[in-house]
């Protein structure tokens, strides 16, 4: 492939601009596309930088900035800006150039890529200054173009491999065929003393209901993710006009992030089905434990697999009862009628059937299975397990000789 840069040179590397020996723990630089939107990626590398910082490190991140740029730095970290998104032969070289310069100057010891087009650049960037490479798969990556599996596959490529569940690493090996013993199964997690039901207080529920017009009184419906149609945000509109329930609403708590077209058709779909006046529209939230704590169901109706799917678990930390579509990484987090119910995806009628039915549940069965959900996020997804697993690849990385 002309624009790959999998033909870089094979020399071996240059010598590794590591940390002092003896010294607590290394200087590990993340590289992402941006930290605006404050997706899952995003998020992750945040928590991860604090993690660096505790343990006596220096966390370093390369991206193009964005709003979530004050959090890393609030971590303990730095962002450098770099433009890492651009993936043509050209670019990649250019950026190469510039993160083998930021290695060396930073006497950078680990370079952990996030995204295929910056992990190009950085998987080069480390041959030549020596940096040990690793690699989180954090989504099952599109390949509906031609050669796109080769380009993704950079993000094989790691010394180690994190994968962010299961499905993602039988994913890797059926895609790029490496060998398991690279691979590191890492879910991600979230904080349960922030997403903890019981310090959300009523005013901030009270503010979130008035500020959302969510009318006193109705049974409210959620789905939080970013307005994109693989969210599925039309199933759960149509689900809506087939429920046996008519006095429940639906509130899509996520921004457009500039592409109104999607939006507009979620408004004409809820019109035509004559639900319009139950389905609101809010944007993107800064109060999602208050969101949460608004919720009587929260759906996750994603038409393709999702690599994870927090949202599943921050809703499961807030004990609430979740309905996902049954692929993905919810196949993982959810177990089917204990700690939330899973619905084949693409399916209306199905997931109207099953809000339909889970409404019909008292409210202290509801209640019963959101802490059931709760107390299996606290055992397998918080934030402090990611954090520490992620740590030990670190370590393991700078221990083990051999190069992916």
């Amino acid at each position: 492939m002309r624009d790959s840069p999998q033909s870089a040179s094979q020399s071996a590397p240059q010598s590794a601009p590591q940390s002092a020996p003896g010294a607590a723990y290394p200087v590990v630089l993340q590289v992402l596309p941006t930290l605006g939107g404050g997706g899952g990626v995003e998020r992750v590398t945040v928590d991860i930088a604090a993690a660096i910082a505790r343990a006596g490190g220096r966390p370093l991140v390369a991206s193009a900035g964005g709003p979530m740029t004050p959090l890393v730095e609030r971590a303990g970290g730095r962002n450098l800006i770099l433009d890492l998104n651009r993936g043509g032969a050209w670019a990649i070289w250019r950026n190469a150039a510039a993160l083998e310069a930021l290695i060396r100057a930073e006497r950078v010891d680990i370079v952990h890529a996030r995204a295929p087009a910056p992990a190009w650049s950085a998987w080069l960037a480390s041959r030549r200054a020596g940096a040990r490479f690793v690699t989180t798969y954090h989504a099952p990556y599109a390949e509906e173009v031609p050669l796109k599996r080769h380009y993704n596959a950079i993000m094989a490529r790691g010394e180690l491999v994190i994968a962010v569940s299961h499905a993602i690493a039988a994913l890797i090996q059926a895609r790029h065929r490496i060998d398991p013993a690279r691979i590191r199964v890492i879910p991600r997690g979230v904080d349960p003393a922030i997403f903890d039901p019981d310090s959300v207080g009523t005013d901030r529920i009270v503010r979130m209901a008035r500020h959302w017009r969510v009318p006193d009184g109705q049974l409210t419906i959620m789905l939080p993710g970013r307005l994109t149609r693989w969210k599925g945000q039309h199933v759960l509109i149509e689900a809506l006009a087939r429920m046996t329930h008519r006095d429940v609403g639906v509130v899509l708590v996520g921004a457009d992030q500039g592409r109104p077209a999607y939006s507009a058709e979620l408004s004409a779909l809820a019109q035509r089905l004559g639900v319009a006046d139950r389905v609101r529209m809010v944007g993107h939230c800064e109060d999602m434990p208050a969101a949460f704590s608004l919720s009587d169901i929260v759906v996750n109706a994603s038409i393709e697999p999702e690599g994870f799917g927090r949202v599943v678990i921050e809703a499961q930390a807030m004990a609430r009862p979740v309905i996902a579509s049954d692929h993905g990484g919810a196949v993982e987090t959810i177990t089917h009628a204990e700690t939330g119910w899973r619905v084949p995806p693409r399916d209306p009628q199905a997931l109207a059937a099953a809000l339909d039915q889970m409404l019909a549940m008292s409210f202290d069965d509801r209640a019963a299975l959101g802490a059931r959900a709760r107390a299996a996020m606290q055992a397998h997804y918080t934030v402090q397990a990611m954090q520490a697993a992620t740590i030990d690849v670190y370590r393991e990385v700078l221990t083990t000789g051999a190069r992916a």
